[in-house]
């Protein structure tokens, strides 16, 4: 890839009310944005020439599907997509022959170019669910990463240096700790780098596992001579056992195109506590409702559940339509008759009558087990 021509020194525009909301629905759920003034800065040169900025998110096809910790960066993207600027959804099928080693401690086992494209056939299919396909660029990082060969290669090692790459947190963590680091792992960083060299981005998306990789394709562009892309970091979201991130090689993830009840069941296998930090940090709770506007003392038992419940509704929805079928909506469509009328009639709060979500089939209401009523449920 040739190099451009050095960057003129930049030129202040005045910031309008309008450049002030998008850098507001930028940062709005983010964990950091590098750097503000920088992208600030973009967004009023933007609307200025009228070019949108170029917005860059890339998923390695490590398993076949995407799941609920995707949604909260791919909903960020659609934001900055409604708000103009183009989008692009990198499909790292290069990168994942080497693995991502963010937040490993040891080597990644290596997938075959089969496995790969085997993974990666459904991945922008997944991803148009929230993203606007029309709108959405859709790259591989093969069509320039292959081309580059042993020399190219050679050159764009030649362009960072090995004492940068230890200061990374988790090679270091396995140095000192005397943990193999293969070598292809720390060409991982320079890869995805490259992708932002090669795609000329403005701006890069990831969670917070990935700060140091979009902190390296910032440092790439500039020795390519190109404006240096800024980066957004979203929170991570903990997967189902409650421990790692949730995420596709360690088996604890929701798919978002599981079936409805595999989502309700998994939904409703984890703790209370990890269930509302999934309310906080997903976009949606079933409607535009955000999880800060709940009072405190609604947030534990059925009540979150009831939450998180019809945000895995709204994932089934944007499936397909005929997955409204798998759930039933209603005021406790399973109460039994007797608390029913005493609620009605006593005010007893023995069943509070509050909308709950539950896979067709399910017999047992939990609101009516929970306050011990055996009677014949209705439904």
């Amino acid at each position: 890839m040739t190099e451009s021509s050095p960057l003129s020194p930049p030129t202040e525009l005045p910031v309008s009310a309008s450049a002030r909301r998008a850098l507001d629905i930028a940062k709005r759920g983010c964990d950091e944005l590098l750097v503000e003034q920088d992208f600030l800065r973009k967004i009023v040169r933007s609307e200025a020439s009228g070019q949108p900025l170029r917005i860059k998110l890339g998923l390695d096809p490590t398993a076949p599907d995407l799941h609920l910790g995707h949604t909260v960066v791919l909903n960020k993207m659609r934001q900055l997509q409604d708000l103009g600027h183009t989008v692009i959804f990198l499909i790292g099928d290069f990168t994942a022959m080497i693995g991502d080693p963010s937040g490993r401690n040891m080597t990644r086992p290596p997938l075959t170019r089969e496995q790969i494209e085997a993974n990666a056939q459904t991945y922008f299919q997944q991803a148009s669910l929230v993203l606007d396909a029309a709108r959405t660029e859709i790259r591989y990082n093969s069509e320039w990463s292959d081309p580059l060969g042993a020399r190219g290669m050679i050159q764009l090692a030649s362009r960072y240096t090995l004492a940068r790459m230890l200061e990374r947190d988790d090679f270091t963590r396995r140095y000192r700790g005397g943990i193999p680091i293969s070598v292809h792992e720390l060409l991982y960083p320079l890869m995805q780098g490259y992708d932002s060299v090669a795609l000329k981005s403005d701006l890069e998306l990831g969670g917070t596992d990935q700060k140091f990789n979009l902190l390296v394709g910032r440092e790439l562009q500039k020795e390519y001579g190109q404006e240096p892309q800024c980066i957004l970091t979203m929170p991570l979201l903990e997967g189902t056992d409650g421990v790692d991130k949730m995420s596709k090689s360690k088996g604890n993830y929701i798919g978002i195109t599981e079936d409805a009840n595999s989502m309700f069941a998994k939904t409703l296998s984890i703790s209370d506590v990890l269930r509302w930090r999934w309310l906080s940090r997903l976009p949606h709770c079933g409607s535009s409702a955000r999880a800060d506007s709940i009072p405190a003392t609604s947030r534990s038992g059925w009540q979150v559940k009831w939450s998180l419940d019809s945000m895995v509704r709204l994932q089934q929805m944007l499936r397909a339509p005929a997955s409204r079928r798998d759930f039933r909506e209603g005021p406790c469509p399973t109460i039994c008759r007797r608390c029913r009328w005493r609620d009605r009639r006593s005010r007893s709060r023995s069943c509070s009558g509050r909308p709950v979500w539950r896979p067709r089939g399910a017999r047992r209401c939990e609101t009516s087990s929970r306050a011990g009523c055996e009677s014949t449920v209705t439904g």
